[in-house]
């Protein structure tokens, strides 16, 4: 470290001092309450003969006349929780509500209610390749990670990190054997990775791998370890158990496109000896049928032996390796024709999925990060000049040039993701912010994949309503907060000493400033 007295300018000892907060207010407002929609996807696959047995979103509902709970927070700071409902009947999430309720702490999302009737909720999962007998437990996912808007209206999506997941192995109604069903799911199409295996749909209900066409659900990412398609995904492919099928057999189908839209709607759906890929863009446009023909000719999947369990962000046999966000899916009993799958898109489009705007955090631009925190709030983040160390360290119009310069950023796309942002250095070409061991430094990229997903963080807004949050793509339970004025990729539930909850949500909290140099 430097030996600048500001930077380690004794405070009170005890003292922990945590996140560095960009603050720029979000630049939507939110909207009044929603008129209900005439009808749902849900009413739409009813209407076609093959009616939903499942129905989960943390974003809207799916049936006109659907006036419950979407899903259930759960605050850190005293494990209460909150059913997060509809604004109006056939309506959107009513984010203000969890907003209030999760306001200087954070939440996760306990539940994602089934408003089908039937029950099937999803819940914590039981943690990768691990049963009831083992006892492990999936993470669950941070409540306010991925806001977007639908209808205009503010709203949160399901964030699947490596080690998150959900599942109900005892469910109502969903098909079993070679039950005919079908499903499909809204996604983040550029938050991916290939990962084993983020799936939405049908698995086993034992949580092991019980063999093949023992599973039937939708996936999406960039594996190609058991089936492919062109480009370099990701893909939609059918997890049919010990098989990605990306058309009929394993391995390559050049069929099946790269599809990466920012909102892209996913379907599968199968019965006795036949099945389909289709997808398309969910903002826009109509859907395409990337695969519809028989079942694959390796032994066990015809017939089928589905299950009947239901898995969001891990694979049958509990594998949580994958990377995903998912805001609405369904699971029908029936074949839906590509009619009544037509017309579901076409009310998706008409739900008007957007992103939620950054202030402040356009790619290119050069901007400061503010700390939030009581004691600091003349600090910003800066780069230490005798070592890759980052710091928090007090900047002022009489500060010098080289000081104000290791204060600048300058905004880029994310290296790992799009979605996401990285921070590039000012006064270091070519060198960005990144974490490696829970310690952040400036480090030059290297092209790798390793380092372009340390040094990419996903923004939402500041965890203590001041400005900006920043979890890191590949940890995403893990903030950018400073503790004794170096940064660190925390979390608020670790055992290291910058993962102490005190402090945690200001920490955590940075505002974005106009640019020092």
């Amino acid at each position: 470290m430097h030996d600048r007295s500001r930077v380690r300018r004794i405070r009170r000892a005890a003292l922990a001092v945590g996140a560095a907060v960009l603050t720029a207010g979000a630049a939507l407002a939110i909207a009044g309450p929603a008129a209900a929609a005439t009808q749902g996807p849900c009413d739409i696959y009813a209407s076609g003969g093959t009616p939903c047995v499942a129905a989960h979103s943390t974003t809207r509902a799916l049936y006109g006349s659907y006036n419950g709970s979407l899903y259930q927070v759960k605050r850190s700071s005293d494990s209460a929780t909150l059913n997060i409902g509809v604004l109006s009947a056939g309506g959107y999430a009513n984010a203000a509500a969890q907003d209030s309720f999760c306001a200087n702490t954070t939440c996760v999302i306990t539940v994602i209610y089934d408003q089908s009737g039937r029950g099937n909720n999803l819940t914590q999962g039981s943690g990768y390749w691990s049963g009831p007998a083992e006892g492990g437990k999936d993470d669950l996912a941070f409540a306010n990670a991925v806001p977007v808007t639908v209808g205009g209206h503010k709203a949160y999506g399901v964030y699947i990190a490596p080690g998150t997941g959900y599942r109900n192995n005892s469910t109502n109604g969903i098909a079993t054997g070679d039950q005919p069903e079908g499903m499909y799911a809204i996604f983040n199409g550029t938050h991916s990775n290939s990962g084993c295996c983020f799936d939405y749909g049908n698995a086993e209900t034992s949580g092991n791998d019980t063999g093949n066409g023992h599973m039937e659900a939708i996936y999406f990412g960039t594996s190609k370890d058991w089936g492919y398609g062109t480009g370099n995904g990701p893909w939609i492919m059918a997890d049919l158990e010990n098989g990605l099928f990306s058309g009929v057999n394993r391995g390559y189908n050049a069929n099946d496109p790269t599809i990466s839209y920012r909102f892209t709607t996913a379907i599968v759906k199968g019965e006795p000896n036949h099945w389909s890929i289709r997808g398309g863009n969910a903002q826009s446009g109509s859907l395409s049928t990337f695969y519809n023909g028989v079942r694959p000719t390796v032994s066990g999947y015809n017939p089928m032996s589905k299950e009947g369990a239901i898995i969001l962000g891990v694979g049958g046999d509990n594998s949580n390796a994958s990377a995903g966000t998912f805001y609405e899916g369904v699971m029908t009993s029936g074949y839906p024709s590509d009619a009544t799958e037509n017309s579901v898109q076409a009310n998706i489009v008409a739900a008007a999925y957007g992103t939620y705007g950054l202030s402040g955090l356009t790619a290119g631009s050069r901007i400061s990060l503010r700390a939030t925190t009581a004691c600091c709030t003349s600090d910003y983040i800066q780069h230490d000049d005798s070592d890759t160390a980052v710091v928090i360290s007090p900047v002022s119009s009489s500060s010098s040039a080289t000081t104000k310069a290791d204060a600048t950023w300058i905004v880029r796309a994310g290296l790992a993701n799009s979605y996401c942002v990285s921070f590039e250095s000012a006064n270091n070409s070519g060198q960005y912010l990144r974490h490696s061991g829970f310690k952040l430094y400036l480090n030059a990229s290297d092209g790798s994949s390793l380092f372009n997903n340390d040094a990419t963080f996903c923004p939402h807004p500041g965890v203590n309503g001041q400005g900006y949050s920043f979890p890191s793509l590949n940890y995403s339970d893990h903030y950018i907060r400073h503790y004794n004025y170096t940064l660190y990729a925390a979390t608020d539930r670790g055992t290291n000493a910058w993962d102490s909850a005190t402090l945690w949500t200001d920490d955590v909290s940075w505002v974005v400033t106009s640019p020092w140099a």
